[in-house]
């Protein structure tokens, strides 16, 4: 079992900036993928950014340039560093690791550990 603790998230005006933290435990493969994915109302849950424990990243394309994301592999640790943030990055935001084989821009499916998810809301 995998637990993940987030935080950091919160209420910020466009243009603003925000950090979110997520830690795991327990049992924890030396390769792993941990992202961060969030979930805007009404649609499907999607992929922000990921790294793998050899700090290869993919963002996707409406948060690059904006946000970085970044790992503490001793602290089996992530953050997300939210800069010029917009109305349209309002969502719950997820972070979540796996195992095995990457899933190349998109999210991990049943396999993957899950934090429970931190409110990010952009006021305009």
């Amino acid at each position: 079992q995998v637990q993940l603790v987030e935080s950091g998230g919160g209420l910020v005006q466009a243009g603003g900036s925000l950090r979110l933290s997520c830690a795991a435990s327990g049992r924890i493969f030396s390769f792993n993928i941990m992202g961060w994915y969030r979930q805007r109302p009404g649609n499907q849950r999607e992929l922000v950014a990921d790294i793998d424990n050899n700090k290869f990243t993919t963002y996707a394309d409406s948060v690059k340039g904006r946000f970085s994301i970044s790992r503490d592999n001793p602290k089996n640790a992530i953050y997300l560093q939210m800069d010029s943030l917009k109305p349209e990055d309002t969502a719950v935001y997820f972070c979540a690791i796996y195992f095995g084989s990457r899933v190349a821009g998109g999210v991990p499916g049943d396999d993957a550990y899950w934090g429970q998810g931190t409110q990010v809301t952009v006021s305009s």
